[in-house]
């Protein structure tokens, strides 16, 4: 049966435990009226159709470079999204990618207080397969766990997300506001996580994005 659902300005609640699958895609625009544009739309196609209650969740983000909008789904299973989106009329114009299924494997909870972030960074990873994906986050969640508090300021949490495929990761961190994460750029905490990524065989770090929300659904 269709869910009742409601427009939100708030964020996602990461770590729901119904929330088994993460679905992300990615459109690229020309400047901040460009995806702004494009946020609206893709939401009002949302917004519009009924959505099964295996959708949780769907937010919407635009990069502080106003070049990427991301958009964010949380479902019960992989079956229900793609079989909801399947006759959705989503933007033509920009391009786009092909939305890319994920799994939440873990999380670093460094902020329990519940401070909803200003900030959400997606940093990725090119792997080799499953076990890859898994040494890597091992590697990082143990550099993020063993840094001093001064080195994690700002941080909320992080959360890693493999993709099914054995070919991403994907750590999606929640931080107090943009300012924090440059800040935390030039640290010690930043480079030797990028030492690690650049040292693992069959690793290869794609960089960052710094997005900030702009709508959201949820049932």
């Amino acid at each position: 049966m269709p869910s009742s659902t409601a427009q939100l300005s708030t964020n996602p609640d990461i770590t729901r435990p119904d929330s088994h699958v993460v679905h992300m895609s990615y459109w690229f625009v020309d400047g901040a009226d460009q995806g702004r544009a494009v946020l609206d739309e893709i939401m009002d196609v949302w917004d519009g159709s009924p959505r099964p209650d295996g959708i949780l969740s769907f937010s919407c983000y635009l990069s502080t470079g106003n070049d990427l909008v991301l958009t964010y789904a949380q479902c019960t299973d992989d079956a229900v999204y793609r079989s909801f989106t399947r006759g959705l009329s989503l933007p033509a114009g920009p391009a786009s990618t092909a939305p890319i299924e994920y799994r939440l494997h873990r999380d670093v909870l460094v902020d329990t207080t519940g401070q909803a972030p200003g900030a959400m960074v997606a940093a990725s990873f090119d792997v080799d397969g499953s076990e890859r994906q898994r040494s890597i986050v091992d590697a990082i969640v143990s550099n993020v766990e063993s840094a001093s508090a001064d080195e994690q300021a700002g941080l909320i949490a992080a959360h890693f997300h493999l993709s099914v495929d054995g070919s991403r990761v994907l750590n999606f961190a929640e931080w107090t506001d943009d300012e924090a994460h440059i800040e935390f750029l030039g640290g010690d905490l930043s480079r030797r996580s990028l030492e690690i990524a650049n040292e693992m065989p069959g690793v290869r770090p794609l960089g960052f994005k710094r997005y900030h929300l702009y709508r959201s659904l949820a049932a």
